[in-house]
């Protein structure tokens, strides 16, 4: 009897929300599907998936056996790829998504150079807020920054952002240099509005401490229109720094306040949970650590 190709099945059927689906996806005739699933149910004395017109919905001991089974391939997955082919080179198509704040704190020739190191690897590199599904759009590794939303997901930190309140010398030449951080009130500010943002932030100077509210003038959710804004010289930001590296490089931008400190957003490659961690997914955060580190 290979439980573990029950358990395999079994996500397919709870991902999928249906036996025909998860049969295709298996390459296997639907009988089979529905055999695993009543076996599992059978050796666990329990109900795992509720049958009705509307599709299938899972119990809450259906709920925890996906999650735990997920961890169970996954951890077998690893093992058998560490033991038989740590030397393979990386081949296949990588799909990553990135939030354009964790993208543009990755320099493009640093990027191309890890495509230069395994010419047998495509990579898909798709832009996002956060709102792709990385089980249904077939993601293997996302790139997020801030902190996440709770999840099923497995997470590993790879480093960690420093925030700067930033503005273009020509917005304040016009609206005077703040000092202290409660003085940005005054100032016509432009949020980024995110998920896993603020609006309200803590500054520290030595142990002087101030929380400011920033209600903000503008508040946008799409990263390029804020650093478009800031650039244009509408107003100031509080940002990550690495999204505007080319532009503080330039003097396009400055920033202020350099003797209070904000904390650090973290930096984190997210992969969907139980899913074989593939061997490319995990160079690639390697790679991006590696980035991150040298900064």
């Amino acid at each position: 009897m290979d439980k573990l190709g029950d358990y395999a099945t079994y996500i397919s059927v709870f991902e999928a929300g249906s036996f025909s689906v998860a049969a295709r996806r298996l390459n296997v005739g639907q009988p089979a599907v529905s055999k695993a699933i009543v076996r599992l149910e059978q050796q666990l004395n329990t109900r795992l998936l509720l049958r009705s017109t509307h599709g299938l919905r899972p119990t809450e001991a259906g709920q925890q056996l996906y999650l735990r089974a997920k961890h169970i391939l996954n951890e077998v997955a690893e093992t058998e790829s560490a033991v038989s082919g740590v030397a393979e080179a990386l081949t296949g198509r990588l799909r990553v998504a990135s939030s354009a704040v964790f993208s543009r704190m990755i320099e493009l020739p640093d990027l191309t150079r890890f495509l230069h190191d395994n010419p047998e690897l495509a990579m898909d590199l798709l832009l996002d807020e956060g709102e792709l599904g990385l089980i249904a759009e077939g993601i293997d590794i996302a790139l997020r920054i801030g902190d996440l939303a709770d999840s099923g997901f497995t997470a590993r930190k790879l480093g960690s952002a420093t925030q700067r309140v930033v503005g273009a010398p020509s917005y304040f030449a016009r609206a005077g240099m703040p000092q202290m951080p409660r003085e940005l009130l005054q100032h016509d500010m432009v949020i980024h509005h995110r998920a896993g943002g603020a609006e309200e932030w803590l500054f520290t100077h030595e142990q002087q401490q101030q929380q400011v509210r920033l209600q903000g003038r503008v508040r946008v959710s799409a990263t390029e229109c804020l650093r478009e804004m800031v650039v244009a010289s509408f107003g100031a930001t509080v940002a990550c720094e690495g999204l505007f590296r080319s532009e503080l490089r330039e003097g396009k931008v400055v920033a202020v306040l350099p003797q209070w400190q904000l904390p650090p957003l973290a930096l984190w490659a997210v992969f969907p949970s139980g899913h074989f961690i593939s061997a490319k997914a995990r160079a690639f955060a390697d790679f991006i650590q590696q980035l991150l580190q040298r900064e």
